[in-house]
């Protein structure tokens, strides 16, 4: 697997963000989480995304809500 995790590609669902490799978007995951699915059961639906791409995912989604929490603080306390 290579190291990108989502593709945007104007030719690929018109630019929607998708999971590398795939034509699942990454909105997908999301949704699915939303409405208290389990990775699990998102994977068996979508056999062309592994457990790996989810996990990096929402590591770095973690890391980009806890950097965005910071320059909000940062924000409001300043």
């Amino acid at each position: 697997m290579s190291g990108h995790i989502i593709n945007i590609d104007s030719e690929i669902l018109g630019g929607t963000p998708v999971f590398s490799g795939t034509r699942v978007p990454i909105k997908n995951l999301f949704d699915y989480l939303e409405t208290g699915e389990s990775i699990d059961y998102f994977l068996d639906d979508f056999q062309s995304v592994n457990r790996e791409q989810v996990i990096k995912l929402l590591e770095m989604s973690q890391r980009l809500i806890e950097t965005s929490s910071n320059i909000l603080y940062e924000n409001i306390a300043g």
